[in-house]
């Protein structure tokens, strides 16, 4: 059954080995290489949400050989508006990590 409250965040959004058509969802200059999960949950914690659930067995549908992972949070806002949060701290944790 279809959960209305939370956002699913799956980690192929973000990952810019990919295309758009593989599964990207937003420009490369707001996308990482090769993110994981950690990562990922500590970005959607620094913009502030709160993680509904998380899950690093699943599989994105598009990619269904490779396992990818994902992020449930609760639904405030556009499912692009936490997308484009998300991103800015993920960048920013990447680059300041380098």
């Amino acid at each position: 059954m279809k959960d209305y409250e939370n956002v699913v965040i799956w980690l192929d959004y973000f990952n810019k080995n990919l295309t758009r058509a593989k599964g990207r969802r937003l420009g490369r200059d707001l996308c990482v290489f090769e993110p994981i999960l950690s990562e990922l949950e500590n970005a959607a914690k620094a913009a502030g949400y709160t993680i509904a659930e998380s899950s690093e067995s699943a599989r994105f549908p598009r990619r269904a050989y490779v396992r990818s992972g994902y992020v449930a949070l609760q639904k405030t806002d556009a499912k692009t508006t936490h997308m484009r949060k998300i991103a800015e701290k993920l960048v920013s944790k990447r680059t300041k990590s380098k």
